[in-house]
C-alpha cells in the first residue's frame, strides 16, 4: 500500500496524473462520438497539458521553493531535473504528433494555448492593477473548465470535421455542456481545499465568495444535475451507465475522503484520478455491452 501511495504522489508531483487525465478525457470524446480514437490528437493533448502545467509551476516558482510548507513544491524543486526531462520527452512527442494533425487543429491548439496562458498572465486590469484571469473574482474555476472543454472536446471535433467525418451537432453541444459541468465538479474541491491559501494570495475563488459549506453543497447539486442531464442526452446506454457510475464514485470520494478531513492535502487529487477512471469505466462497460 505504501508503494502505491508513493507512486500516486509521484504522478501528482510530476504532473503525470493530470496528463493522463487530459488524455483519457480526450479519448473519451471519440468514444462518445462513436469514432475511432485518433492517438495523435490524444498525445498532442497529453503532451501539451504536461508542458503547460510544468510551465505554470516554473512561472509560479517561489523565492525559496525548498523551504516551502507544501510538500509538492519542495519535491518538485528538489527534483527539478525530472520536470525538465519530462518537458524534453513531451516536446519531442508533441512535435512528432503535430505533423499528423490537420492545419486547423494546429491553429486551434494555438488558440487553446493562448487561452491557457491568460490564466496567470497579468494582462487584465482589475482594481487598478494588472492581473491574470485567476485573480478575477469567480473566474478561475470556469476558465479552467473552458480550457479543458476546448482541448478535450472541441479539438477532437475540429480534427474529425476537417478530415471529413460528420458529427451530430446535438451530441457535440451536449458533450460540451456536460463536460463543462463535470470539470467544474472536479475542480471545485481543489478551490475548497485551498480557501485559506487563495485568501493569502488575494484570490477570490468561488468557494471564497460562497463560503466552504455552500461550495460543498454546490458540488453535490452539480453532481445531481450532471446525472439528470446524462439521462437526457442521446448517448449509448453503456456510456450513460459509465458516466453515472463515475458520478456515484465521485460522490463517495467527496463524502468519505475529500470533504471529510483537511489533514490529507492530496485527497483532492483523487478527482484527477476520476477523470482517468471515467474513461476506463466507459470502456469496460462498452466491452461487455455490445450493440448498445
Amino acid at each position: 500500500m505504501s508503494f502505491l501511495r508513493k507512486l500516486f504522489y509521484i504522478t501528482i508531483y510530476t504532473n503525470l496524473l493530470i496528463t493522463m487525465a487530459a488524455m483519457a478525457q480526450c479519448a473519451l470524446t471519440y468514444i462518445i462520438f462513436e469514432r475511432s480514437i485518433n492517438w495523435y490528437i490524444v498525445l498532442v493533448e497529453g503532451t501539451a497539458t504536461l508542458l503547460l502545467y510544468n510551465f505554470s509551476l516554473w512561472w509560479s516558482k517561489p523565492k525559496n521553493p525548498k523551504e516551502s510548507k507544501f510538500p509538492r513544491t519542495r519535491w518538485i524543486f528538489n527534483h527539478e531535473w525530472v520536470m525538465w526531462l519530462n518537458n524534453g520527452v513531451a516536446l519531442l512527442v508533441l512535435v512528432y504528433c503535430l505533423w499528423y494533425i490537420h492545419l486547423y487543429s494546429f491553429l486551434f491548439l494555438g488558440f487553446i494555448g493562448i487561452l491557457s496562458l491568460l490564466y496567470g498572465m497579468p494582462l487584465f486590469t482589475f482594481h487598478d492593477r494588472k492581473v491574470g484571469l485567476r485573480q478575477i473574482p469567480g473566474a478561475k474555476i470556469f476558465h479552467i473548465a473552458l480550457v479543458w472543454v476546448c482541448s478535450s472536446v472541441v479539438l477532437p471535433y475540429v480534427e474529425l470535421v476537417n478530415v471529413g467525418v460528420k458529427i451530430d451537432q446535438w451530441i457535440f453541444i451536449a458533450l460540451c455542456g456536460l463536460k463543462f459541468i463535470f470539470l467544474v465538479i472536479c475542480t471545485l474541491p481543489f478551490d475548497i481545499r485551498d480557501i485559506q491559501q487563495d485568501s493569502y494570495y488575494h484570490l477570490r475563488t468561488l468557494p471564497n465568495m460562497l463560503g466552504e459549506q455552500k461550495a460543498k453543497n454546490l458540488t453535490y447539486v452539480l453532481l445531481g444535475l450532471h446525472c439528470v442531464l446524462i439521462l437526457m442526452v442521446p448517448y449509448a446506454i453503456s456510456i450513460k451507465i459509465g458516466l453515472i457510475l463515475t458520478n456515484m464514485l465521485i460522490f463517495a470520494l467527496l463524502k468519505l475522503a475529500v470533504f471529510k478531513t483537511k489533514d490529507h492535502y492530496h485527497y483532492a487529487y483523487l478527482l484527477d484520478g476520476s477523470l482517468v477512471l471515467q474513461f476506463l469505466i466507459v470502456v469496460v462497460i462498452g466491452l461487455f455491452s455490445p450493440g448498445t
